[in-house]
C-alpha cells in the first residue's frame, strides 16, 4: 500500500457512497487506476465491507451497555460455544475476549434497562457464566468507525501501475 491508498481508504471511511470517479479525482487518478487500487483493497480484505451506520436513537436503541464476564471455564470447546451463543443475539454489536480480571468484553443496544434485563436473562439460561458486570453508557462522547491510518505500512515499491 502506498499514500494513494491511504488516501483513498481516508475518503471511504468518510463516505462509502462516494463514485469511483469521485475518490479518483480528490487522489488524484483517473478513474479505472483507482478502481483497480479500490478491487485491490477489497480483495486483500483491507476494506471488508461498506455499510450504513445508523442512529441508535432513531431505531430505538438508545442504551449501551458494556458487559463484563469473568468465567470459570477457559478450554477451547467453552470459548466456541460461548461465541455460538452470544453470536445468536443480535443486541451484542461487539465482542472481545480481553486480558486481565474480566475474561470477555460485550457492547450490549437495547431500547431501556427493561430490554437489557430480557437479554441479560436469556443468555445466563444458556451458558454458564461466573459473573457478569453491567456498565451502562451515560453519554457517547466519542463514537467512530474510522480507523486511524498514520499507523498503517506503506509499501516503497507499488506493483499496480498508475497511468
Amino acid at each position: 500500500m502506498d499514500s494513494l491508498d491511504k488516501k483513498i481508504l481516508r475518503l471511504l471511511q468518510e463516505d462509502a457512497t462516494l463514485a469511483v470517479s469521485d475518490v479518483a479525482k480528490r487522489v488524484g487518478l483517473s478513474t479505472t487506476p483507482c478502481w483497480r487500487r479500490l478491487q485491490k483493497l477489497e480483495e486483500d480484505g483491507v476494506i471488508r465491507r461498506r455499510v450504513a451506520l445508523l442512529d441508535p436513537t432513531l431505531v430505538n436503541l438508545g442504551v449501551t451497555v458494556f458487559v463484563a464476564i469473568r468465567t470459570n471455564s477457559h478450554s477451547t470447546e467453552w470459548l466456541r460455544r460461548f461465541s455460538e451463543v452470544v453470536g445468536d443475539f443480535p443486541e451484542v454489536v461487539e465482542f472481545y475476549r480481553m486480558s486481565g480480571q474480566v475474561d470477555y468484553l460485550l457492547r450490549v443496544v437495547v431500547p431501556d434497562i427493561a430490554a437489557y434485563d430480557a437479554f441479560y436473562k436469556r443468555l445466563i439460561a444458556r451458558i454458564e457464566i461466573r459473573d457478569v458486570s453491567s456498565s451502562f453508557a451515560m453519554e457517547q462522547i466519542k463514537y467512530t468507525t474510522e480507523l486511524p491510518l498514520d499507523y498503517m505500512k506503506m509499501d516503497k515499491f507499488r506493483s499496480v501501475r498508475d497511468d
